[in-house]
């Protein structure tokens, strides 16, 4: 099978800003005066990499990491301060969604504006328009003025433009949570259906569940730079660190994976159970999950043994420390294997090493591919909001019946807080168990509801 081209190829792409004190001084600025007026404010660092035909690529990071910076370069919209963007195929962009309408002109007015636009014949509209109106569902609205539609009515029949139009790849900003649920529902739908028709897919959200499902590799920019590039898993497990502080590079000495070691290393996640523990890359190195000054298992009843992982993700700021972790069945047998509808309990200790005013401590189940299925805490079940002391060591447990389908999950393990308005990670062990739930009947998605059915 021969390589597929390269969709859109980003080199050593810049983006500085200049941040004007006064709105005069921009003109003085453009007049070649007052030069020391403005600061810079540089909003990508140098970003590079390549997707390639077909392939599904997330952009996750925190506000202000330049996600949507580098999308509107790809577009067009913005223009490199330097590097270079090549991009092949036609774009539709879902990012400032409805910026084209002219508020004066009706619904179809503004589908045949906006389509124009994006590069479409009158012709290529014209034959889409009742795919366009029959997915925006906004009625005879459509022959009204733009500016009297509500905001939802706005965005709908603008995602309905952007995405009927067929490109040959779509970049999506934060636009699939656009109208009601079932507008969402159809959006997602829509999308899965670009997915299956090996359209190449650009996607940016907070929403990590739908990046874990839909993309094969995952790109985690920070502040203008980019952290890391790989398995939608690992990234995103990376970019939690980010979140807290706690991101750790990696070792300069270890080797670099190149773009093709990652798409192999994708493909075979997409087609197998991941396996617990892979290996996280970034942009200074290969790294395993187990990370520089950390310890590869904390001390763990049943360590070594199956189910247990020993190249676990570990972070935290180690003022709290979780150890002897396992889960017993409804016999109270230690196991890593439950019968569905039968209770159990996961088991953990935590010493902490500071005073701490009111932790909280996690658990949390996800599937082999990473995508978080389930879990709770003590402060959303308003179990324990008591201070601790330097020193203590609290056994923690959490007992509950076990509705998940058959097959196999990992476990996650947390111990964090709030320290007045900040929070905080103390120590958070990602898959630290592998869990089997064994089932003689499974039903539809992720959990079983137990139905009590009569027909009469």
């Amino acid at each position: 099978m021969s390589e597929k081209k390269i969709a859109i190829s980003v080199e050593g792409v810049k983006k500085v800003y200049k941040l004007y004190q006064k709105p005069f001084h921009r003109v003085l600025d453009a007049l070649g005066i007052g030069r020391h007026n403005y600061k810079q404010h540089e909003a990508l660092k140098g970003i590079d990499f390549e997707i390639r035909q077909g392939e599904c690529v997330g952009i996750i990071g925190t506000n202000g990491s330049g996600k949507s910076t580098i999308l509107k370069i790809i577009t067009g919209v913005v223009n490199p301060t330097a590097g270079k963007v090549t991009v092949n195929g036609r774009i539709s962009a879902l990012l400032e969604l409805g910026a084209g309408f002219n508020m004066e002109y009706n619904g179809i007015e503004n589908v045949y504006l906006n389509g124009t636009m994006m590069g479409f014949t009158e012709e290529e509209i014209t034959a889409k328009m009742d795919d366009i109106l029959s997915f925006a569902d906004i009625g005879d609205y459509v022959y009204q003025p733009v500016k009297t539609y509500s905001s939802g009515m706005f965005v709908r029949l603008a995602f309905a433009v952007a995405i009927n139009i067929e490109p040959e790849i779509l970049i999506v900003d934060e636009a699939l949570s656009v109208g009601d649920v079932f507008f969402q529902a159809k959006c997602y739908h829509k999308f899965e259906e670009f997915k299956q028709m090996g359209k190449t897919i650009v996607f940016v959200s907070h929403d990590l569940s739908s990046i874990q499902k839909y993309c094969d590799r995952v790109i985690l920019l920070n502040k203008g730079e980019k952290l890391g590039e790989g398995l939608a898993r690992d990234m995103i497990d990376a970019y939690k660190q980010v979140l807290v502080g706690q991101y750790q590079v990696a070792d300069e000495e270890n080797s670099l994976l190149d773009d093709e070691e990652i798409r192999a290393l994708a493909a075979e996640q997409a087609g197998n159970s991941a396996q617990a523990g892979a290996s996280v890359v970034g942009e200074h190195g290969k790294f395993d999950t187990a990370q520089k000054g950390q310890s590869a298992q904390p001390a763990a009843t049943g360590a070594g043994q199956a189910g247990y992982n020993p190249r676990l993700l570990e972070y935290g700021t180690k003022e709290a420390e979780i150890f002897d972790y396992y889960i017993t069945d409804d016999k109270g047998v230690r196991t890593t294997a439950i019968v569905k509808g039968t209770e159990f309990t996961i088991h953990y200790k935590v010493k902490f090493h500071v005073d701490k005013p009111a932790p909280i401590f996690t658990y949390k189940f996800k599937n082999a591919r990473g995508t978080e299925i389930t879990g709770t805490n003590t402060m959303y079940e308003k179990a324990f909001l008591d201070s601790v002391s330097a020193g203590e060591v609290k056994e923690v447990t959490f007992t509950q019946v076990m509705s998940l389908q058959g097959g196999e999950y990992l476990l996650s393990l947390g111990c964090t807080g709030f320290e007045g308005d900040v929070f905080q990670a103390y120590h958070r062990l990602y898959d630290v168990l592998n869990v089997t739930v064994i089932s003689d009947k499974d039903t539809v998605g992720y959990y079983d509801m137990f139905s009590e059915i009569t027909v009469k």
